[in-house]
């Protein structure tokens, strides 16, 4: 039943307003300084430090700038710090460019399989809508770890040098804009020709032609990609090494040892069945590539992983909902730090299952343990790496204690031998496949 405000609720809420105490004041403050400053607990910057237990020891921190490659970024951290600590030189850098291009031409050769497979859908079914729509278009810049760990298993990885930024890559907005629309008009042919009874071959050429222009199009943007290069480097030690032309495969397999077919994504996502493995066909990024798979327990098997880890020397990539309770300038991250709901005097507590169903959680972004405080086995706080540059934060470095992780954390990607040999069995179950909309999405 519809209920219109009538005029006497309306001056109903206004009464309610000015009579409840220190509105005015309140009012005041929230206007002038906004709701994060005013809200803002100085005690839970009390209780966080920069001192680490455990520290994996890393580098400069890297810069994603104006893009969402987050998960890129934190993917080829995890793989310059073992080659730092291989072939002792902590300042290198892997080229995100690099795997950006070849991401742009896999989402959109797989991109025309999905279009023509529900080319017998209307335009607004909803997996229609979320092919074209969500997660910033078909051309997004949004992903998962299994998607910069299939890029790199299928192209391999280069320096930075070998590929640097362009202001392109550096601020993705322009380009994206450019290539959603290109897309989405490809979409519209495809379905044109597929509802009108193209052959295979006809389709396939338009395909084609169609990847031809995306291929381009990139080029023209980022630059292309190298077949070989040139390594070179000088040591910790200021030894010289050089090694002439490897191709991006030959230098993945010659200096890394990571085995990315041996990690497993953990998740925490409480809003569906734990101890089950979930898949994410919507968001595969390469046909026939590396699948998103997900095994969903309990957030102490997340921890308990991600510490193990840590303490045999390797960071650890995880998903998290960085916006939520982050002081950006200064690089913290804690469940109370900012009090909303007692500077409104409302409720705002929801469960973690409940955030996820109700649209106010999202795994926003992707970042990089590299440290863990211990009080013998409880974890006090973790050190995290961010790809937001060297001005936020401690030289880019954030310090998260455990409650935010406990709360905003929702995948840690580790080793398999740091998981329960349940784990290990819920991890090799056939996965059930979630809905592209799915709040993992």
């Amino acid at each position: 039943m519809s209920h219109p405000l009538t005029s006497q609720e309306i001056k109903a809420l206004h009464n309610h307003f000015a009579d409840h105490p220190s509105s005015a004041v309140i009012q005041r403050a929230v206007m002038r300084s906004g709701v994060f400053e005013a809200s803002y607990n100085p005690e839970a910057r009390k209780k966080l430090n920069r001192v680490f237990s455990v520290e994996v020891e890393t580098g400069e921190v890297t810069n994603q700038r104006n893009s969402g490659r987050c998960w890129m970024f934190a993917t080829l951290n995890t793989l310059r710090h073992q080659f730092a600590k291989k072939y002792k030189v902590k300042a290198f850098e892997l080229s995100q460019a690099y795997l950006y291009f070849w991401d742009k031409i896999e989402r959109a050769n797989i991109f025309y399989e999905k279009i023509l497979r529900t080319a017998e859908k209307g335009a607004n079914d909803r997996e229609v809508r979320f092919y074209l729509t969500e997660l910033d278009g078909p051309a997004g810049d949004g992903g998962q770890w299994a998607m910069a760990a299939g890029l790199i298993q299928k192209y391999g990885v280069v320096p930075a040098y070998a590929m640097p930024e362009t202001f392109n890559t550096n601020d993705t907005t322009g380009f994206r804009e450019t290539l959603n629309l290109k897309l989405r008009r490809d979409a519209k042919v495809l379905r044109q020709l597929k509802q009108d009874g193209a052959d295979e071959n006809e389709l396939s050429g338009q395909r084609q032609k169609m990847l031809e222009e995306v291929y381009r199009m990139t080029a023209m943007a980022v630059g292309e990609p190298p077949a070989t290069f040139d390594l070179e480097y000088r040591d910790d030690d200021k030894k010289h090494h050089l090694k002439k032309n490897l191709t991006p495969t030959a230098f993945l397999h010659d200096y890394f040892d990571m085995d990315l077919d041996d990690y497993v994504v953990l998740t925490n996502s409480p809003d569906k069945e734990l101890n089950k493995s979930y898949s994410m066909p919507a968001q595969d990024n390469i046909i026939e590539g590396k699948p998103i798979i997900f095994v969903n327990v309990e957030m102490d098997a997340l921890r308990k992983a991600a510490v193990a880890q840590l303490k045999d020397g390797q960071t650890v990539w995880f998903g998290n909902d960085v916006l939520k309770q982050m002081n950006r300038k200064e690089g913290l991250l804690d469940t109370e730090l900012y009090k909303t709901g007692d500077l409104f005097d409302v409720d705002l507590t929801m469960s973690k299952a409940d955030r996820l169903r109700y649209g106010e959680a999202s795994v926003s972004h992707a970042m990089t343990l590299t440290g863990v405080d211990l009080d013998g086995e409880k974890v006090r706080q973790w050190k995290v790496e961010n790809s937001w540059g060297e001005k936020n934060g401690e030289k880019g470095y954030f310090v998260m204690s455990d409650s935010w992780f406990e709360a905003f954390t929702y995948e840690v990607v580790v080793r398999r031998k740091y998981l329960t040999e349940a784990q290990r069995k819920i991890a090799d179950m056939e996965p059930v496949q979630l809905a592209p909309w799915d709040s993992l999405a």
